[in-house]
């Protein structure tokens, strides 16, 4: 399992792009691995989980659209 840290320390804009445009890819990578995880569940769990990865990929575009904002 990976372990995340986060810093209290301020990013340049290059460094916080950076960042910002892992994240999305790294979303994306947990988005998978749910869609992937949940046959292993009961039908109701797995409805669950699809909403929940719903949510998860509308926040995703969310940054998405945030990106394209700060790339201009």
């Amino acid at each position: 399992m990976s372990h995340h840290h986060h810093h209290d320390q301020a990013h340049s804009a290059e460094e916080a792009l950076a960042l910002l445009k892992y994240m999305i890819d790294h979303n994306e990578h947990h988005i998978e691995e749910l869609k992937e995880l949940s046959p292993a569940f009961e039908e109701t769990v797995q409805d669950t989980i699809s909403k929940a990865v719903d949510i998860l990929a509308q926040g995703n575009d969310k940054l998405r659209e945030a990106l394209k904002e700060a790339e201009k």
